[in-house]
């Protein structure tokens, strides 16, 4: 009966710790506007067990799709053209998110509506929150014009999707739980709660 209770225990903690590193795998961009747009906004990116799930809300944008792209630098310091190129670490040509080919920092288009409001929840499984495919300190970038995922005839359709002008970007950074939520304080706290119980059952037992 000990070893049970013990084993229970044992993996209980291991259960929590994953609760807890689990609701700190979240970053954010707040995007700010570039090329006299008035674009405006918030990115979330949020490690799940299937990719990373990417929530969002931007203003000023004209209605229709706008290029969405992760590029290299987290580098503003000449607004967003100092964000480099596409982040493409495997040197491949430009496409959808959903082609067998294509930029780590291929997310495809998002979609204004009549209110110039873009809202948007999608998963993404190549980009990473950690590892070969980390966006951390990169830095998110939103074009005047579509993406054509790379299928268009256009001399850059392969290598930025002919998305036109930047108007807005702004760098990923790991997200501060304390602003934005409560989800690590209700982990930790649930993973103690557990843990406590556990012990209580182990001493009620008599052990």
């Amino acid at each position: 009966m000990q070893n049970r209770f013990i084993n229970m225990l044992s993996g209980l903690i291991v259960l929590g710790l994953a609760a807890v590193a689990s609701a700190e795998n979240r970053a954010s961009a707040y995007i700010t506007p570039f090329n006299g747009s008035s674009v405006e906004g918030l990115v979330n990116f949020t490690e799940t067990l299937n990719g990373v799930l990417i929530q969002g809300r931007i203003t000023g944008l004209r209605k229709g799709a706008h290029g969405f792209h992760i590029h290299v630098y987290g580098d503003l310091s000449n607004g967003c053209i100092s964000t480099g190129g596409h982040f493409n670490p495997k040197n491949v040509s430009h496409g959808a998110p959903d082609a067998s080919e294509r930029h780590v920092g291929d997310l495809g288009n998002i979609e204004s509506d009549d209110t110039e409001v873009a809202a948007f929840s999608f998963n993404d499984t190549v980009i990473a929150l950690s590892g070969e495919n980390n966006i951390i300190g990169r830095s998110v970038v939103i074009h005047s014009d579509p993406d054509d995922m790379g299928l268009g005839n256009e001399k850059d359709s392969k290598t930025t999707g002919h998305a036109g002008l930047r108007i807005g970007c702004g760098v990923i950074g790991t997200k501060n739980d304390l602003n934005s939520g409560t989800s690590s304080l209700v982990a930790t706290s649930a993973f103690t709660a557990l843990v406590g119980l556990t012990i209580a059952g182990v001493n009620g037992m008599g052990f």
